[in-house]
């Protein structure tokens, strides 16, 4: 079965699944935020999936971010409609910023960053749930 990750923003939202293995992650695609729930309804009635980890918004001293309260929201919702599919947060500190060095390092040009936003945030669901596979592995 596959885990899948969030990368929750106000507009656009970044998501990341695992292999059925659960040995690689990759990027799955950038939603609308507004068309998360059931983008996610859809993917979950086609593919299995164990549950689905969810970045949790802090600043770097630790303390929650603006965006920590609509993750909260989204996250009470998701438990109630779909209570047998765990969804969990983890620190997703420093990712868009990972993010953002990995295109540049793999050479994706100024234009097509700019162009492409969503990116950075599928990118950041990527970087989430190779953080969160690495953390199991112990």
């Amino acid at each position: 079965m596959r885990v899948l990750s969030i990368d929750y923003g106000k507009k656009r939202t970044g998501i990341a699944v695992t292999d059925p293995l659960q040995i690689i992650a990759n990027g799955l695609a950038t939603v609308s935020t507004s068309q998360l729930f059931d983008f996610l309804n859809d993917y979950i009635a086609r593919e299995q999936v164990e549950r689905i980890v969810i970045g949790k918004p802090v600043q770097p001293n630790g303390e929650p971010s603006e965006n920590l309260a609509r993750v909260d929201q989204f996250v009470n919702r998701w438990r109630k409609a779909h209570p047998e599919l765990p969804i969990e947060y983890y620190d997703e500190r420093f990712t868009s910023v990972l993010a953002h060095r990995a295109l540049i390092d793999s050479g994706v040009g100024k234009k097509t960053r700019r162009e492409n936003k969503g990116l950075v945030d599928e990118i950041s669901a990527t970087i989430i749930l190779q953080d969160w596979m690495g953390s199991k592995k112990f």
